[in-house]
């Protein structure tokens, strides 16, 4: 993300003030309804959840209002020392060859204000311009001579980005631009810093799903970046980095998909034990300056990215930036946009004087949307799905240790006021008011009040309100939950699924009970007394999410186990076999090749038939066959030169495949009806 350099003086903090959003809707506005399941549970809280970037050309970056700001927010990681200056930045005499330092930004300066703040640090050493050596002795300086215990190191910002793809925007003197160089540095620079402190996390930067430069392979190259980056650093790293600038406020339906690709990667090419690889989001922001940035659009927005990502298991979510400048000033929802990134105000000015900032460190609607995070989901908090039937509302759960349960509930509608229904399954909501918190357009606060129902609330528009239900009796004595399950033995139809066997409680377990998610509704794919279960009837091609809840001798249920993710195959034998494979991307689009291969007897004319996985996901145009979409289903006849397969021939057919967010491959193909072997 490009920097703009601060030169900001300090001026005084706007108190907090509460504000009500109306209430009121029209007779002909259709009621939604919201469904909460607690049986179906995915990660949960992570303590460095909530987190935001500081850079060292903002002056504002150590100073006590700024830290106390960001602790209010909740913020419990803070990046340093700044997006692409990473690349540049020499720690020991605090420099940036070709870029502003701002006074008062060192890291003994930026430790102090993440210590007032309460937040792990995430360092960013420099690959760039640096080497091993100096981020050592930067893991020296911290760990050893200061005793910071900083945690987590990633090596350089978004290297990606020097060159080798064609833009470069991103430091880097190495002589060789790859991907395989990178990977080879990763690894010496792991080596050397946990040589001082072999306890720090290190991280290597990976490309995200669908955004530049996914899915590219640049001449010279075995694979894409990814693919080699994993390939080579793969055993000496310990999570990995997405950046993340959406450009759009309704993407959050990409997350999903994003992290199951970047997982199957980590998978597939990082080696053995590469299940302890973490994900982070070290930089998300949600628009452009052209859309409404820092007001109420990109908070809403925001809060809904921030639970997506961190429901699917990052382990952090950092907003670019704290501070950050005025742009592309706009009116968006009859609030003043400054086009800034920042979570707080910089008091900057546009470069005629025409147009200011309010004071320094007043907070920006997205500000308000990490606030309403941090006190949804707390750290230890476990998210559970939620659903909402109306496009225009989005809904977010937890569960917590103590048996409440908080659901965010997201109205993005300019000019309407939702009326809720909200239907729990696996809960019972006391019958008292909940706690209601609620952020509106324009407020700069949010208000907190004990009012209405748990299974009804009026949504005004542009908010974001959390309800904390506590249950309708007392949580105790009931059986822990059982650890992370795993699956073995995956067929087309079939999966082995085992767990760790839970504590009990006052009573003995008698069963467990494996339920499949399918949205905000769980299905229960079958019970045991032991702690294995062989799940029967699965789709071919299929992602199943699975939880594990055990039963007492006198019915009380436990927690649900974290998920279990996994994919079903196709028949490992079959009359017929396909290979579907990508063969130059772009970004938005690529040419895939369909090797097809009959195995059984002769055919003489055929038709093949797959689905698109992702509604983003469309045929550009085909060849060697006639092809027709309806729908999301494509239809591949025969020409009449390759109608005829013997019995062991194959035929080759093309395409060009278009789409707007992460591409999974179809995965199930039919050839004649019959579902064939995908190699």
């Amino acid at each position: 993300m490009p920097e703009i350099p601060l030169r900001v003086a300090s001026a005084v903090l706007l108190t907090l003030t509460a504000l009500n959003g109306p209430t009121a809707y029209a007779d002909d506005v259709t009621p939604v309804t919201v469904t909460v399941n607690a049986r179906a549970a995915l990660a949960t809280v992570p303590e460095t959840g909530i987190g935001t970037n500081h850079a060292i050309w903002d002056s504002n970056l150590g100073t006590d209002e700024t830290a106390d700001r960001l602790k209010d927010a909740g913020v419990k990681l803070l990046r340093y020392p700044g997006g692409s200056y990473s690349d540049i930045y020499h720690w020991a005499d605090h420099t940036a060859p070709g870029g502003y330092v701002a006074p008062g930004t060192d890291f003994d300066t930026f430790m102090r204000g993440a210590r007032r703040t309460g937040a792990q640090a995430m360092v960013t050493a420099n690959y760039g311009t640096g080497t091993a050596e100096e981020a050592a002795a930067w893991v020296r300086y911290a760990n050893v001579t200061k005793g910071y215990g900083v945690k987590y190191w990633e090596i350089g910002n978004e290297n990606y980005g020097n060159g080798h793809y064609g833009s470069a925007w991103e430091a880097d003197d190495h002589a060789d631009k790859s991907p395989a160089e990178y990977a080879r540095n990763v690894v010496a620079y792991a080596e050397a810093m946990k040589a001082v402190d072999p306890t720090v996390k290190i991280g290597a930067v990976l490309t995200t799903a669908a955004n530049w430069p996914d899915g590219l392979i640049a001449g010279g190259d075995d694979g894409t970046w990814n693919k080699v980056v994993l390939s080579i650093a793969g055993p000496k790293i310990d999570f990995v980095i997405l950046h993340w600038y959406p450009g759009a406020f309704d993407k959050a339906g990409h997350v999903t998909d994003m992290l199951d690709l970047t997982r199957r990667q980590i998978a597939e090419h990082a080696g053995p034990g590469s299940e302890r690889i973490g994900i982070a989001m070290t930089e998300f922001n949600t628009g452009t300056s052209s859309n409404g940035t820092n007001t109420q659009p990109g908070a809403l927005a925001a809060a809904d990215a921030y639970a997506t990502l961190l429901a699917n298991g990052v382990f952090t979510v950092d907003w670019w930036n704290v501070h950050n400048g005025i742009g592309n000033v706009t009116q968006v929802e009859g609030q003043t946009d400054y086009g800034d990134f920042g979570l707080l105000s910089s008091a900057t000015c546009t470069s005629d004087g025409s147009v200011c900032e309010p004071p320094l460190n007043t907070p920006f609607a997205p500000y308000h949307a990490l606030r309403m995070m941090s006190v949804f989901a707390r750290a230890g908090d476990q998210f559970v799905r939620a659903a909402s039937d109306q496009a225009k509302v989005s809904a977010h759960a937890v569960r917590r240790p103590n048996g409440d349960l908080a659901v965010m509930l997201i109205n993005t509608s300019s000019d309407t006021s939702y009326p809720v229904t909200i239907g729990y399954s696996g809960f019972s909501p006391a019958t008292g008011a909940p706690t209601v918190l609620t952020h509106t357009n324009g407020a700069t606060g949010i208000t907190s009040s004990t009012s209405g129902s748990a299974t009804s609330r009026t949504l005004p528009p542009l908010s974001l309100t959390t309800v904390v239900v506590h249950p309708s009796s007392a949580q105790t004595g009931l059986p822990g939950a059982p650890g992370q399950p795993k699956a073995s033995t995956v067929t087309d139809t079939t999966a082995t699924i085992t767990w760790p066997t839970a504590s009990t409680g006052t009573r003995p377990i008698v069963k467990y009970e494996v339920h499949r998610d399918n949205g905000a509704v769980s299905e229960q794919l079958g019970e045991t007394a032991g702690t294995s279960f062989t799940v029967g009837n699965l789709k071919p091609g299929t992602r199943y999410t699975v939880n594990v809840i055990a039963r007492d001798s006198g019915g009380g249920v436990s927690w649900a186990s974290p998920p279990l993710t996994f994919t079903t195959g196709t028949p490992a034998s079959s009359s017929c076999a396909v290979r579907l494979t990508d063969q130059s991307d772009w970004g938005n689009g690529y040419v895939g090749a369909i090797d097809i291969t009959n195995n059984g007897a002769p055919i003489n004319g055929w038709t093949l038939n797959f689905t698109w996985p992702r509604t983003w996901q469309s045929l550009g145009s085909g060849w060697s066959a006639v092809w027709t979409q309806n729908g999301s289903n494509v239809k591949v006849v025969n020409e009449p030169a390759n109608g005829s397969l013997p019995t062991g021939a194959s035929t080759t057919i093309g395409f060009v495949g278009n789409y707007s967010g992460p591409n999974i491959l179809p995965a199930v193909f039919t050839l004649n009806g019959t579902v064939c072997t995908t190699r």
